[in-house]
């Protein structure tokens, strides 16, 4: 389509710098759209490379605060968390991303979209359906599934010889030739000598956080940090009296700080949507710290059967999510169901900042709502309103289904242990 207009989705980088080269050598006109979503990116350097390559325009796009309030802060308030582990930083700024792209699109009147994602993994799907949910008449262009292209390049090696050869300026070297992706709530690293899940990763692959073992401070730390229906409002250091409140100076603070004590690093093998199995690196410091407050506060404040409930829509969140699913009437769903839960959760947590390692120590309601919590009730001290009692028919009514059982199929064999 000689002379159309491709909006390119540019991170500067190996992969989208030698496929906007491969556009132009396609004949089309590349407007490359860069979004500041946190990245430490010289954006001008990054610009200047693209406008070097061939792009016609390059339009850089500061979402960083729109990301944490319209993405981060709704993540933290559903307590989302793919396979136990993984904080979504990746996931989660796509679709903030992909507004940028299409706002660019409409005022550029471009037609096409293009990414550098691979063919094997998630970002392809999550760019393109959050497209579709914006802007469904749009075409796509995904070079990694483009037969040409993949006969050209089969992996990063190859990008870096087409990188040398015409002249484009990339980080990545053959020595270390892992890909990263950086935001202001995560940095991930895969790729290269990390596709081997048994290889460790070094040492100086870290960017975000130190040696918790080795370079992190002997003292802890506390914070107390609030929250308003499960959004965190405000987090004090207790050590100086220093108080944050803007979304975005908060996680800038906690990513300074939990990094400074090697919080947040995880090295994980996780179920891609597309059905592979993939390993990653992932760094998220302040994200893992509030995260843990938040989970604190919840069970503390939800009635048990919500909170229940609530786990579980946030596990189907999760994974729409991760799935790139955030633009879809389900997720739009879910994300009213868990917020109904979270008015409940308002109040501050006290967490501990130690080598590796964030923990709740203390917690307390806001003064404007209720508390489930009953310090008499719970009280080992007195009886209050709890009637021990009435135990004994709680347990035999519990028990009646376990010695139907034994009277059916006799008692329950004691295993032994081997010698």
């Amino acid at each position: 389509m000689t002379g159309e207009t491709v909006i390119l989705a540019y991170s500067g980088g190996l992969d989208t710098s030698c496929i906007l080269k491969w556009l132009l050598d396609q004949k089309y006109e590349v407007i490359c759209v860069l979004a500041d979503v946190g990245q430490k990116e010289d954006f001008v350097a990054a610009e200047k490379k693209a406008l070097k390559i061939g792009a016609k325009k390059v339009i850089v796009s500061d979402v960083k605060r729109s990301f944490v309030e319209d993405y981060i802060w709704p993540a933290v308030q559903m307590g989302l968390v793919y396979e136990e582990r993984y904080l979504l930083g990746t996931s989660l700024a796509r679709p903030c991303i992909s507004v940028a792209l299409m706002e660019a699109a409409r005022q550029c009147g471009a037609k096409y979209l293009a990414h550098g994602a691979t063919g094997k993994g998630n970002d392809q799907v999550r760019f393109e359906l959050c497209a579709y949910a914006l802007q469904p008449d749009l075409k796509i262009i995904a070079p990694w599934r483009n037969e040409e292209f993949c006969r050209r390049f089969q992996g990063r090696q190859d990008l870096i010889a087409y990188a040398q050869e015409h002249g484009i300026e990339v980080s990545a070297k053959p020595a270390t030739p892992w890909s990263t992706d950086a935001n202001i709530l995560h940095i991930s690293y895969e790729s290269g000598i990390l596709e081997d899940p048994n290889t460790v990763a070094p040492s100086s692959l870290y960017e975000l956080t130190v040696d918790p073992l080795t370079q992190a401070p002997s003292q802890p730390t506390r914070l107390t940090i609030e929250f308003r229906k499960g959004l965190p409002t405000s987090v004090k250091n207790l050590s100086n009296g220093q108080v944050f409140i803007q979304p975005l100076e908060i996680l800038n603070f906690l990513n300074e700080l939990g990094g400074s004590y090697g919080i947040g690093r995880i090295d994980i093998v996780e179920n891609r949507y597309v059905g592979l199995k993939s390993r990653g690196v992932y760094e998220t410091p302040g994200g893992n710290i509030l995260f843990t407050a938040h989970q604190d506060l919840e069970v503390f404040a939800l009635d048990r059967e919500v909170l229940r409930t609530k786990q579980i829509l946030r596990d189907r969140m999760t994974d729409y999510v991760y799935n790139g699913f955030w633009f879809s009437p389900e997720a739009i769903y879910v994300r009213k169901c868990i917020e109904l839960a979270e008015e409940k959760v308002s109040g501050q947590v006290t967490v501990e900042l130690a080598p590796g390692y964030c923990r709740a120590i203390a917690r307390k309601a806001a003064e404007n709502v209720g508390a489930l919590y009953n310090e008499e009730l719970v009280s080992m001290d007195v009886h209050g309103d709890y009637v021990p009692q009435d135990a004994g028919g709680f347990i035999a009514i519990n028990a009646v289904r376990i010695r139907e059982h034994v009277r059916a199929f006799g008692p329950y064999k004691i295993p032994k242990r081997s010698q």
